[in-house]
Formats: C-alpha cells, sequence, structure tokens
C-alpha cells in the first residue's frame, strides 16, 4: 500500500521539484515532476488528499499498531490480537502453584545496592544451606546414532554443531532411561522450532503408536514438526503458556493410554517448575482422583504390557509395576535461573526447611547468573541490560547462556571487593545447586527418583545441567543428594 509524505514509514525527503508521495513498494518517494505550488504530481494528488484526510487511530486491542479509525469495527473482527476461544486444555493457572502476597516483599533492592554486610550475611547463609550437598555433579555426557550423520556435516557451522550435540547427549540420556520407545507421548516444553522432537522421532524410526505433543507459549517460526509424514507418529503442537495446561484434557491423553514422557532442550527459568507441576502434579494426580477398574487387572489382559510398561519391579507378577505412573519418566536440560519466580517455584517447602524464604531465594536467584557470566567483564553497551530476551529468534534462540538472552551478573563488576570473580563463579553455582536441589526433593516427595548430572562439556554450553526423573517402580540412576 502506498502512502503520503506524512507517513510515519517515509524516511528522508523528496528530491527539489519532485512529488512528495512515499511509494511503500518501491521504498522511495515518486520521482515525477509537480508543478509550481504543488506537492503531489497529477497521479497521486487524489489519493494523498484522501489518505490524509483519514484518520488512523491506536488499535485497542493491541497499541503497538494503528488502523483507520473508519475500518475499525470491520478490524476488530481480524485483529490478530483479540482473544481467542480458549481450548479446553486451557485452565488458567493450573500449574502456577499457591499465590502467597505476604512472603513476597514490595520491593527489593538490586544487588549492587546491598552494603558488603548485607552481602556477606546472604552467602552465609547460601554457603551454610548448601552444606552435604555434593557441588561435583557426574558426567552422563552421551550421543546417539540418529544424529551422526547430522553431526558429521561439513556444512554445520559452530552454533549447528554445538545444538546438535547438546540433543545428541539428550537423545543419548533418554534412551539409557530406556524412554525410548513405542506406545508413548512425548510432551517437549518450551519446544522452539521442535527440534528435540524431530530427533526423538528419527531415532524410534517405525515405533507404534507415538504421539508428539509441542508446546511454545509464542509463534514460532521455521518449525520442523510440520515436515514429519510417518504413519505412526503424530505430532501435536499447542500454543500455551505451560502455567495454563491441563494435559489430561488432551484428547489423546484424556483416556490415560499413552505413557507420557516430559522433554525439554534448556527450558528457561521459572517454565522448569511449571513443566514439573504439570506433569507430576496437575496430570498425574488426576489419574488418582479417578474411579477405574483396578490397573493390574486391566494390564493382565493386555497383550502389549511389556512395551508400555517396559520399566517395571524385578519378580513381580506378570512383570506389572505394583504403582502405575502415567508419566513415564522426565528429562529436561535446564536453563536461566536468574528468570525463577518464587511463585511458581516447586522447592518452596525446601527452602523453607532450611529458613530460607522469598527474599533470599530472590537473591540467590539474582547471583545464579554469575555462574555462566561472573567469568566475563560485562562491556559498556551491556552495563545496561540486565536480562534481554531477543525479539528475533533466530538459531542461537535456543540456547540461552549467551545466545537468547543477554545477560549481565546485576551489578557484580560494582560490588565491594569482597569475592574474587572465581568466588563469584562458585557462589552461581551453589545458588542453582540449591535452587535445583528444592526441585529434587519436590520430585522425591510425588514419587520419583530424580537425577541431577552433567550432559554436555560447559565449552559447549555453559548451563549444561540435566535433570531426570522416573518413577519409584522404575530401575532410575543414581540420585544427588
Amino acid at each position: 500500500m502506498a502512502t503520503s509524505a506524512t507517513s510515519p514509514h517515509a524516511t528522508g525527503f523528496p528530491a527539489e521539484g519532485r512529488c512528495g508521495y512515499y511509494v511503500e513498494k518501491k521504498k522511495r518517494f515518486c520521482r515525477m515532476v509537480v508543478a509550481a505550488g504543488k506537492r503531489f504530481c497529477g497521479e497521486h494528488a487524489g489519493a494523498a488528499e484522501e489518505e490524509d484526510a483519514r484518520k488512523r487511530i491506536l488499535c485497542p486491542l493491541d497499541p503497538k499498531h494503528t488502523v483507520y479509525e473508519d475500518q475499525l469495527a470491520k478490524h476488530l473482527k481480524k485483529c490478530n490480537s483479540r482473544e481467542k476461544p480458549k481450548p479446553d486444555f486451557y485452565i488458567q493457572d493450573i500449574n502456577a502453584g499457591l499465590k502467597d502476597e505476604t512472603e513476597i516483599p514490595e520491593q527489593l533492592v538490586p544487588i549492587s545496592s546491598l552494603s558488603e554486610e548485607q552481602l556477606e550475611k546472604l552467602i552465609k547463609k547460601l554457603r551454610k544451606a548448601s552444606e552435604g550437598l555434593d557441588s561435583t555433579l557426574k558426567d552422563h555426557i552421551m550421543s546417539h546414532p540418529a544424529l551422526h550423520s547430522a553431526l558429521n556435516d561439513p556444512k554445520n557451522g559452530d552454533s549447528a554443531t554445538k545444538h546438535l550435540k547438546q540433543q545428541a547427549s539428550i537423545l543419548g540420556n533418554i534412551e539409557k532411561l530406556k524412554l525410548l520407545g513405542p506406545r508413548r507421548c512425548f510432551v517437549e516444553f518450551g519446544a522452539g522450532k521442535g527440534k528435540l522432537s524431530h530427533w526423538v522421532d528419527i531415532a524410534l524410526k517405525d515405533a507404534e503408536k507415538v504421539h508428539f505433543i509441542l508446546v511454545e507459549k509464542v509463534t514460532t517460526r521455521f518449525k520442523v514438526d510440520g515436515k514429519h509424514r510417518k504413519k505412526n507418529s503424530v505430532f501435536e503442537r499447542l500454543q500455551i503458556d505451560i502455567q495454563h495446561l491441563c494435559l489430561n484434557k488432551i484428547p489423546v491423553l484424556r483416556e490415560g493410554k499413552l505413557p507420557v514422557v516430559g522433554i525439554g532442550k534448556h527450558l528457561c527459568g521459572v517454565a522448569t517448575d511449571l513443566a514439573l507441576r504439570c506433569l507430576v502434579e496437575t496430570y498425574a494426580a488426576s489419574f488418582e482422583e479417578r474411579n477405574e477398574e483396578p490397573l493390574a487387572k486391566r494390564i493382565k489382559n493386555d497383550k502389549t504390557e511389556k512395551e508400555i510398561y517396559p520399566l517395571t519391579k524385578e519378580g513381580s507378577e506378570k512383570n506389572v509395576p505394583e504403582k502405575w505412573n502415567p508419566v513415564a519418566g522426565i528429562v529436561i536440560a535446564l536453563c536461566c535461573h536468574h528468570r525463577c519466580d518464587w511463585r511458581h517455584y516447586v522447592g518452596k517447602e525446601y527452602f523453607r526447611a532450611l529458613g530460607l524464604g522469598a527474599v533470599e531465594f530472590h537473591y540467590f536467584q539474582r547471583m545464579s547468573s554469575w555462574a555462566t557470566c561472573g567469568m566475563r567483564k560485562t562491556s559498556l553497551e551491556d552495563s545496561n541490560i540486565t536480562t534481554k530476551r531477543q525479539d528475533n529468534q533466530n538459531d542461537d534462540s535456543e540456547e540461552h547462556d549467551d545466545g537468547g538472552y543477554r545477560i549481565t551478573d546485576d551489578g557484580a563488576d560494582n560490588l565491594p571487593g569482597l569475592l574474587s570473580i572465581e568466588e563469584k563463579k562458585k557462589t552461581g553455582h551453589l545458588c542453582k545447586l540449591l535452587i535445583d536441589q528444592g526441585r529434587i526433593q519436590y520430585l522425591q516427595q510425588k514419587g520419583f527418583s530424580p537425577a541431577l548430572q552433567y550432559y554436555t562439556d560447559p565449552l559447549v554450553s555453559l548451563e549444561n545441567v540435566l535433570l531426570t526423573a522416573l518413577p519409584d517402580h522404575s530401575s532410575s540412576p543414581e540420585t544427588t543428594a
């Protein structure tokens, strides 16, 4: 559409004696000569006058764009920002956790504004709370044949190789936990382009009755899930915030015929807590509330029981688990602890048992960023940014430790001379470990055997911790105490 020279899209000025009408399609002003005293040529005079007479106003649904006032009613019916009907699986704040306004102070000063004494007191609390925790996790850096060809592609750049190595290790860990099999539903949280599910599907080859649910709250370009045409696997993408997702309202899961495997690559901060609650509290609990025929009786009549429930207690009759859990397992690469939130955090009980609360959580959450950026100097450009999500997503947007997010250490360079760079880095790692330990305890209380391990080299990603969990009846990896 063409607009007049007064358009906000116009840049610069028309040449002297030339038409002042800006042609949007050509990204320049009209070059026709105008009559003396006129602004527009004969071709554009009428259009410009008509356009100037029409008033543009801010869209009431989204003030980021404008609309002609006389076309407002028509625009509101098709505006992309209009409220759409909520799907059945949308339940407001179902995974949000309890909101306790009395625990969260109205205003907390930045770390850089704390006195040396206040900061020292916080770090002492952190070290005391972390006593007995093993800060050195075991290496579970793995790979998988499904990605060997892609990893060896000479066309790969550094970024592509980095992501492929992480996906290969996550896939290797999924297989090691015996979660890679037929007749199950993989729910990828924070799916982005859906690449992790893509590689799981490749690894499964022609496994029967495999369903993928890709959960992502924003519109994503260059999705790979739309390219899958395999007969035995189905991809379903849900554009929804995990906070409002009720899995047992999704038709394929409503009847509980497919065990769920929750997966995620760099599930950012609070999203990890929301996903855990979605799986082990909202979804799993819904099965306990149902009055159904005893599960063991139904399984005995199912010829495919070994395929559906491969992880069972040894020696039990008919290889049937003593207590079946609809969530077969969880494999999530953790990320961005500085973006956690006390209200949604699943480890509140763990923190409270240590004599800690919302205030300490807030500062430990902020200090956790020292683990990934405390070792590098903050440039002048970065010093004005605390945590900023890049609007233009690219191949690095799946990586948050120096890709999708640019992070400073919350004024850490301006701290009193209390900590060296190396001490800041160790403090950041302790903060991450303590926050993750709250998640470990939460999963244990919900009937799971959880573990933390390094799944990739820090040279590949600074965010290199993988959280895994299996139901207690399963043979599980060693837990991190």
